[in-house]
C-alpha cells in the first residue's frame, strides 16, 4: 500500500468509504454520437436520439432545493463520463432491492454493449430527455447539466431536475455497504 500525498492509501481510503451505506441509481442518457438503437425513437418530437448508455452509481445526492439540483459522480473517461459531456440531458432511477440485476449488470467494466443490457430491462422513454426510466423504480428524475466540476479521477456532474416521479411502489431501496448490494432492515 503506498500512500497518497496526505498519508492515506488507496486502499485505506476505499475501506473507510465502504462502511457509508449509500443509495443505489441506474444513471442513462441517449448517447448521441452513436446510431439510434431504435429509429423511431424521438423522431421529430424534440427528443435527442441516440443510442442508450447506462451506469450504476451509489455517488449520488441531492444539492439544492431551489433550483432543485442533483449531483452524480462519474470516473473519468469512462463511457457515461464521455456521452455526458456531449449529452446534457440525463435520467436517474432509484432502484430498488429487487432490481440488485440491474445493478450488478450496469456496473460490470468492460461490459460489450449497453443495448444488449437494454433490451431486458423494462423501461420507458423520458418525456423530457428521451432517456431510459426503469419501470418499477422508486423514483424517476430527469436532469439537465448545470455544471461539471473535475475532481480528482471524477467528475462531478450537477443537473437540474427537469422532471421527478414517484411511482405508489411499495418497496424498499437498494444499497451498498461493505462493497456488496443490501437490503435495509
Amino acid at each position: 500500500m503506498i500512500p497518497h500525498a496526505g498519508g492515506v492509501s488507496a486502499d485505506e481510503f476505499r475501506a473507510a468509504l465502504s462502511r457509508l451505506a449509500a443509495g443505489v441509481v441506474l444513471i442513462t442518457a441517449l448517447d448521441p454520437e452513436d446510431d439510434p438503437a431504435d429509429e423511431d425513437v424521438a423522431a421529430g418530437d424534440g427528443l435527442p436520439v441516440g443510442e442508450d448508455a447506462g451506469m450504476t452509481a451509489t455517488a449520488f445526492m441531492s444539492v439544492s432545493l431551489d433550483p432543485p439540483l442533483v449531483m452524480v459522480s462519474v470516473r473519468n473517461d469512462s463511457r457515461m463520463d464521455d456521452v455526458l459531456e456531449r449529452q446534457p440531458l440525463w435520467a436517474v432511477s432509484v432502484l430498488t432491492e429487487s432490481q440488485r440485476n440491474i445493478a450488478g449488470q450496469f456496473a460490470m467494466k468492460g461490459r460489450l454493449s449497453d443495448r444488449l443490457l437494454f433490451a431486458s430491462v423494462p423501461h420507458i422513454r423520458g418525456e423530457r430527455t428521451g432517456a431510459a426510466l426503469v419501470k418499477g423504480a422508486l423514483a424517476t428524475m430527469e436532469c439537465r447539466t448545470e455544471q461539471r466540476v473535475v475532481a480528482g479521477d471524477h467528475t462531478l456532474t450537477i443537473g437540474r431536475v427537469l422532471t421527478a416521479h414517484t411511482p405508489n411502489i411499495e418497496s424498499n431501496p437498494l444499497t451498498y455497504f461493505r462493497g456488496r448490494y443490501r437490503k435495509l432492515g
